[in-house]
């Protein structure tokens, strides 16, 4: 904090502003301390998410998610955006990227955009999640979709997932 002491030798200018030492105009909320060092309070406003979830919503998926994983010994993972022309082949060259995990992920990609909504599972995922599976999964997620509820049919959708392929095997 300023001392008092510097804060007289400021005189009011008529524009919300005022002129400290040698005529100086400061903004409300600066103050010249001792040293002659000018200190200036600003408010913070932590970034926000620029998605379309909140924070509580996020908080919510990755909850979903991590459960899922733990229960299951599958890397399930969310991708939300554009596909582009060829969705199916976008969202088999993603889950190509997730390189040697990717035999044991499941990858749910949408793109609410194009109305398109593809799941892509390793060889060792697909035995244990086969299509018809994921296909009841992806109509689940589709419904909440059209009532215009992303979070909730990717959370539900997740958990039937996760549901229909099990606990981790035992070793």
């Amino acid at each position: 904090m300023a001392t008092g002491e510097l804060t007289q030798d400021s005189k009011p200018t008529g524009d919300g502003k005022s002129t400290g030492l040698e005529g100086t105009k400061y903004q409300p909320g600066v103050a010249v301390t001792a040293s002659g060092r000018v200190s200036v309070a600003q408010m913070y406003e932590p970034a926000t998410p620029s998605g379309p979830f909140s924070t509580a919503q996020l908080a919510r998926l990755d909850e979903a998610l991590t459960l899922a994983s733990r229960e299951t010994g599958l890397d399930f993972s969310i991708y939300l955006g554009e596909l582009g022309d060829e969705p199916r082949q976008s969202a088999e060259a993603l889950h190509n990227t997730l390189g040697e995990r990717g035999d044991d992920s499941v990858l749910i990609a949408v793109s609410p955009g194009e109305r398109v909504v593809e799941v892509v599972t390793g060889a060792r995922a697909m035995q244990r999640l086969p299509d018809r599976s994921a296909k009841l999964a992806v109509m689940s997620m589709v419904a909440s979709f059209k009532e215009g509820d992303l979070i909730g049919g990717l959370i539900s959708g997740l958990r039937m997932m996760a549901d229909q392929a099990g606990s981790a095997p035992r070793s």
